[in-house]
């Protein structure tokens, strides 16, 4: 056959050509495209405990709350006494009419609850069925997550994901401060915005108001700054869940930080109610508390109701701070509360002499194969070096297009994909070998090596990607990690062997009229 330039570029391999361009390029901005995972950069890895059995403490006392306030609504008799214990409401009331007309209305708005018969003390108990326990913690993991992933938004990309039934691990490679952002993580975030029923120097003051008793369902809780004590009800209406908004800002006027917030349509209700009912009253009752992790940070008096459900918080900010509690607060409080079960640093040093040691075993292992290669297969052993080659660099720019992260055992999937592909291209050899010792033409000898190896390729790599999938459902971390690039590398090695192999081939018998080669 001739030998021509047109036949040399307008062949399939023409594409692998531009491919490889572009791979070139890719190589050459590899630090920036490619994350590497704290095993290799060095960082900081941490595990969460989520306390989901505050969860579920919490949401029955705001059903018990709820309960209570839809009886009085309707007129009925309210319980003698209520609270929550071992995860059920129990409620207990002056007689049998008042304890079976409740639990009628208690089952009307929440059917899905359990009840026990009411005994001789007219006292109700209701519980949550297994199911949805389990269901309300797992939301509260995912939440906590989303929320954990937005605050340490500031300091770039930051691996979190569940962990077991109540965990979260972090990974924090190449982060500079990690106590910074273990300061935003351990900081609870709770805002809550609730009327001052009375205020004081001190709790035994408050405490004397009320000839030491104090009204059901209310608590003191300490100013942050001031020597001051107030006195709040114990249930949450206006709370941080609410806010649309929250940003830094500076007042000239007054000279001080400060942190804008807006309320969504039921916030901005609710803010306009508690202002308006303020505006009425004498101090301390006219004041509005604005409360959080349980301190008060001030407790503004408000001249009349306030309608759009725009607020201030104030609180001797500094602007880190106030953008800080700004970066808290858009990124929503906790659902459950989180405590550090787990925090340990990799230095940088470990994770330079990981990154050698990987490098030297892939390296290691494509100088014996590109030996082997040759030796045993001539050029075409230098063809399944070069597709090997490609396949690797088919598995890193699937890494960065997936935003996944490198890690050490990522690596070890690599090096494992080695093998999986060289093991294809002998596939294929042998099987041109064997059509070439019956005397077929080498041109079809090709076109039926890779026939008849297309299958048992397919079988094997598909099977192991299945192990893969599986690997990456059920495991966490690391063994996400080489599950990940083990499957990408089972992607690539389809894509080269059985394309760009094949591709390079054809370039090389049509484009130059190679007719002789030798297996």
């Amino acid at each position: 056959m001739k030998t021509s330039l047109k036949n040399i570029l307008w062949t399939p391999f023409l594409f692998w050509i531009l491919v490889s361009l572009f791979g070139a390029y890719f190589i050459y901005t590899l630090k920036d495209n490619l994350k590497l995972g704290i095993d290799l950069v060095g960082g900081t890895y941490m595990t969460l405990q989520v306390q989901t059995d505050q969860v579920v403490q919490e949401n029955l006392q705001q059903r018990m709350h709820s309960i209570i306030k839809r009886l009085k609504d309707l007129n009925k008799e309210a319980p003698v006494s209520a609270k929550v214990a071992d995860d059920e409401i129990i409620m207990v009331f002056a007689s049998l009419n008042a304890a079976q007309s409740s639990e009628i209305i208690t089952r009307e708005m929440y059917p899905g609850f359990i009840f026990k018969p009411v005994d001789e003390d007219f006292t109700i108990k209701a519980s949550l069925r297994e199911n949805e326990i389990i269901e309300m913690k797992r939301m509260a993991v995912a939440s906590d997550v989303d929320v954990i992933r937005a605050r340490l938004g500031v300091l770039g990309e930051a691996p979190v994901t569940p962990k077991g039934a109540d965990q979260i691990t972090i990974e924090l490679p190449n982060v500079d401060n990690p106590q910074q952002a273990k300061a935003m993580i351990g900081r609870a975030a709770v805002l809550e915005i609730k009327p001052v029923l009375a205020s004081a120097s001190s709790k035994d003051d408050i405490l004397d108001q009320f000839d030491g008793d104090l009204p059901d369902e209310t608590i003191i809780i300490k100013a942050l700054k001031e020597n001051t004590y107030y006195l709040v009800p114990s249930y949450v209406e206006l709370k941080g869940s609410m806010l649309t908004r929250a940003q830094a800002d500076f007042d000239q006027r007054e000279m001080k930080n400060f942190v804008a917030i807006t309320f969504d349509s039921v916030g901005a209700e609710k803010f306009y109610e508690f202002t308006a009912e303020a505006s009425k009253k004498t101090r301390p009752q006219n004041e509005i508390a604005i409360i959080l992790d349980n301190e008060v940070l001030s407790a503004p008096v408000p001249q009349g109701p306030i309608a759009g459900g725009s607020a201030q918080i104030s609180g001797n900010f500094t602007s880190d701070s106030a953008k800080e509690l700004a970066t808290l607060l858009k990124s929503g409080s906790f659902s459950a509360a989180v405590t550090f079960e787990e925090d340990r640093t990799i230095a940088p040093t470990l994770g330079v002499e990981s990154i050698r040691s990987g490098l030297i075993s892939c390296l290691v292992s494509l100088i014996l194969l590109l030996i082997f290669s040759i030796l045993y297969y001539k050029v075409a052993g230098f063809f399944a070096f070069l597709t090997l080659l490609f396949n690797l660099l088919l598995i890193l720019m699937g890494l960065a297009y997936m935003n996944a992260t490198l890690t050490l055992p990522g690596i070890a999937g690599m090096v494992l994909t080695v093998g999986m592909a060289i093991d294809a291209s002998i596939l294929i050899y042998e099987s041109i070998r064997e059509e070439l010792s019956k005397g077929v033409g080498l041109k079809e000898a090709i076109e039926v090596g890779f026939s008849d190896a297309t299958v048992v390729i397919l079988d094997s790599n598909i099977t192991t990607f299945i192990v893969g999938v599986v690997l990456y459902m059920l495991g966490t971390g690391p063994l996400q990690g080489f599950a990940v690039t083990m499957m990408l590398g089972i992607v690539s090695t389809l894509i080269t062997t059985l394309f760009f192999l094949k591709s390079l081939f054809s370039w090389i018998l049509d484009g130059f009229g190679l007719q002789n080669l030798k297996f």
